[in-house]
């Protein structure tokens, strides 16, 4: 669910959104769709559209393969 425009998404909201992934900081796209308070699809399409204004490592994805070997608790990943 998209937060409406008029909620505020507080600081240590966002702070639980991060994860350390092998040393780095990452959000997933529904956290980061949610802060920005867009559907996750639109998000992905926005950044695929504009994919020359961001850092190269500014995103990846996983394979399919490595989202069934994930072990994290709690994620629910739709494969």
């Amino acid at each position: 669910m998209v937060a409406s425009r008029s909620e505020a998404i507080s600081l240590p909201a966002i702070g639980q959104n991060i994860l350390f992934v092998r040393g780095q900081k990452v959000m997933l796209d529904s956290d980061l769709a949610r802060l920005y308070r867009v559907e996750t699809k639109v998000l992905n399409r926005a950044v695929q559209r504009n994919g020359d204004r961001f850092p190269a490592d500014f995103m990846f994805q996983l394979t399919v393969g490595r989202a069934r070997n994930l072990k994290v608790p709690n994620w629910h990943l739709k494969i």
